[in-house]
């Protein structure tokens, strides 16, 4: 019999892609299934990034690049982050990565072993804990709660720090809630984190164009006490449309890039070349379609929440960032990943279940409204439809 490493049993995954599968599965039987469960932005990728990447090709970019990604696009990310957040950064500290995960993959594993702690948001994208677990470290859950608006709290987070944590992951905003922490709880954080000079800081900012309702996105990489042990994880597939291209970058301090660049040689060799000549040209070209897509996602996130405050039993807060709801379904009497289950295989509408993202994730499930407004009234109509004729399982 085959004999597997036991971490591996311990290792989670990403539930929202099992609900895109069993979605996809009922729709290739004829079903009509309206998707609001995956992350993903229903906007194709700009054209002008689309034909960088074929001009690529056509100039023969067809090799390997090296492994920390191509100077011009390491240059170009660190150009970006001065223009939007007057911070300097060298070239020489990004390292463009084959998507977001990489990042957390990397410095969880550069921290987690056992007998160490390593905190994560809970609420909060699943992988951390499922990475965290497979190191052998201890997840440290930090809570993210409705009363505080999905922030974090720095009282909190502070008290839950030991001699034992050795990582800090930080996401704002917020994937699965939608909530934006404000600076002035982000630099009560960072006062406090003097007192825990060796607690490493993984913050995700993934969707930090995507803030509503006159928020700023608050970089960490703005705070110069925490930038010698500070991981920035960022790219291109939310604010771009470029989920399938598996493009993002990470910002290291100097004593982990090296340590980042051995592991990216191990794991991946490097970076697809004709996405990150699309990649350059999406920092370099006009944000107007940016701009567009983040418009046109604030519209649909007051769709969402007026028609959520509607349904029976639920009630939903208003979402800062990024493009998902967290709505409360606790006084539906459905525990929440049942009623997930029913809404797809019964109502034909794919969401998730909130304890695929936490412990605090009972009583809530995600939307995403990365999906047209006529789909989302519609699958609306059918979740209201569901909920008054359907008693709790």
């Amino acid at each position: 019999m085959l004999r597997t490493i036991a971490a591996f049993d311990r290792i989670g995954e990403e539930n929202a892609f099992a609900v895109l599968a069993r979605a996809n599965a009922l729709a290739a039987q004829g079903r009509d299934i309206i998707n609001l469960g995956i992350g993903q932005p229903d906007f194709r990728t700009p054209d002008f990034i689309v034909e960088a990447a074929v001009k690529a090709l056509r100039d023969g970019h067809h090799g390997y690049t090296p492994a920390n990604g191509i100077p011009p696009l390491r240059e170009a990310v660190a150009a970006d982050l001065a223009k939007r957040f007057k911070v300097e950064v060298s070239p020489d500290s990004v390292m463009i990565m084959p998507g977001g995960k990489p990042t957390m993959f990397m410095s969880i594993l550069m921290f987690g072993e056992p007998g160490a702690e390593i905190m994560y948001p809970d609420p909060g994208f699943p992988i951390y804990r499922s990475m965290i677990e497979f190191t052998g470290a201890k997840p440290v859950p930090v809570p993210i709660r409705e009363e505080n608006a999905f922030a974090f709290s720095a009282e909190e987070t502070l008290k839950l720090i030991t001699p034992r944590t050795r990582l800090l992951i930080l996401n704002s905003p917020a994937n699965p809630t939608g909530g934006v922490t404000p600076k002035s709880e982000v630099d009560k954080l960072i006062a406090g984190l003097e007192k825990w000079p060796d607690v490493a800081i993984m913050s995700d900012e993934i969707y930090d164009h995507m803030v509503y309702d006159g928020e700023t996105h608050v970089c960490l990489l703005s705070y110069q006490s925490i930038r010698d042990r500070l991981i920035l994880l960022n790219g291109w597939s939310k604010t771009y449309a470029m989920t399938g291209w598996r493009l993002g970058y990470a910002v290291w301090p100097g004593k982990l890039y090296d340590y980042a660049r051995k592991l990216a040689v191990n794991l991946h060799s490097c970076v697809n070349a004709s996405a990150q000549y699309a990649g350059l040209a999406a920092l370099k070209g006009s944000q107007d379609e940016v701009r567009k897509m983040v418009a046109e996602f604030d519209k649909r996130r007051k769709v969402v929440v007026e028609g959520l405050n509607k349904l029976p039993g639920v009630s939903c807060a208003t979402p800062k960032g990024a493009f998902y709801a967290f709505p409360n379904v606790k006084r539906t009497g459905w525990k929440a990943k049942a009623l997930a289950s029913a809404l797809l295989e019964d109502a034909g509408v794919a969401i998730i279940g909130g304890p695929d993202f936490g412990i605090l994730g009972e009583g809530y499930v995600r939307l995403s409204y990365a999906n047209s407004t006529e789909n989302i009234l519609k699958a609306l109509d059918r979740m209201g439809e569901f909920l008054s004729n359907r008693k709790a399982a």
